[in-house]
């Protein structure tokens, strides 16, 4: 099934990105031994008349003579449908370029991996380590489908009651960065983020906690603080009490997501890599927004009700 999501807005940008920073695309192979093993060359026509091929022809202009033809060429060239052609093509493009075989340095592929997934979310797509060759990790792409996908938002400068969301906000950009690249930190920024919520509603009502007090024993408080075990569905007994199963649960998610940073995050020193995995990361991302995003609205109707007040 043909797919062309991938906007010429978002192919661009990654154009200009690797033009910018002067990024070989085909790393360490010849560009013919690249794109060998995306596309069958000795099957696609020259553009010089002198040679049969599409090998032949980017042996000569870009391996005998390399200055023939400008360094990001392939980008334009209808040969290679990487402008204008199918996402399936594109993407196998991108995910070549962070094959281990192609670029060994793994600082370079989490710079490249970063630059890619920043601006094919917008389209709905994400590069993710799939297998791992030799320990380093081998590429695919997918659609996305946690629900909050690769780019959390939680409209933090849209609420009033945060005062100064930056704590929140580099919380959540971390867990951006590393949601494919660094799972394990991604995991660790969600509990953080939490956690360093949960301290900022319970500063602003001026209720006070432990220093040492961990993400399920400030989560009490907060639960507390907002009335969230009072009836929360007005003249409907049973909606009240379905309503108060959801907050239970949600309790147990806070505290689940404390076990796992503990389990797969970067908390304490570990004599192993950590297993944390994309997948991970995601339903730490997702038990994240929809923890903050409850407590947020629940604030904010506390004090719009006049049964809460904020210090300054």
């Amino acid at each position: 099934m043909s797919s062309k999501r991938i906007t010429q807005i978002t192919r661009r940008k990654i154009f200009d990105a690797i033009a910018l920073n002067r990024i070989c695309w085909s790393g360490r192979l010849e560009e013919p031994d690249f794109l060998g093993r995306i596309y069958d060359l000795g099957a696609m026509h020259s553009t010089d008349n002198r040679y049969k091929d599409a090998a032949r022809d980017i042996w000569q202009h870009r391996v005998l003579n390399p200055t023939d033809w400008d360094d990001n060429w392939v980008f334009s060239d209808t040969r290679f449908e990487l402008k204008f052609g199918e996402d399936e093509i594109f993407l196998r493009f991108l995910t070549e370029m962070l094959h281990p075989v192609v670029r060994s340095d793994e600082a370079e592929v989490a710079e490249l991996l970063t630059i890619f997934n920043d601006a094919l979310n917008r389209d709905g797509y994400e590069l993710y380590p799939c297998e791992w060759i030799s320990g380093h990790a081998v590429y695919g792409s997918r659609r996305r489908v946690s629900f909050h996908g690769g780019n959390p938002q939680l409209k933090l400068r849209e609420r009033a009651l945060l005062t100064d969301p930056t704590v929140l906000e580099e919380h959540l950009n971390r867990i951006r960065d590393g949601l494919t690249a660094d799972p394990a930190a991604a995991i660790s920024s969600s509990k953080n983020l939490i956690e360093s919520l949960f301290r900022i509603v319970l500063d602003r009502a001026q209720v006070d906690y432990a220093a040492k007090d961990d993400v399920p024993q400030l989560y009490r408080k907060v639960a507390e603080l907002l009335e969230l075990k009072a009836e929360s569905v007005p003249g409907s007994a049973k909606g009240s009490e379905t309503s108060q199963q959801i907050l239970r649960t949600l309790v147990t998610t806070v505290q689940s997501l404390a076990e796992l940073r503990n389990e797969l995050g970067i908390a304490h020193g570990q004599s192993t890599r950590s297993a944390a995995l994309a997948r991970h990361a995601r339903l730490a991302l997702n038990a994240t927004v929809t923890v903050a995003e409850f407590v947020l609205d629940t604030w904010q109707a506390r004090v719009n009700a006049g049964r809460l007040t904020v210090g300054e």
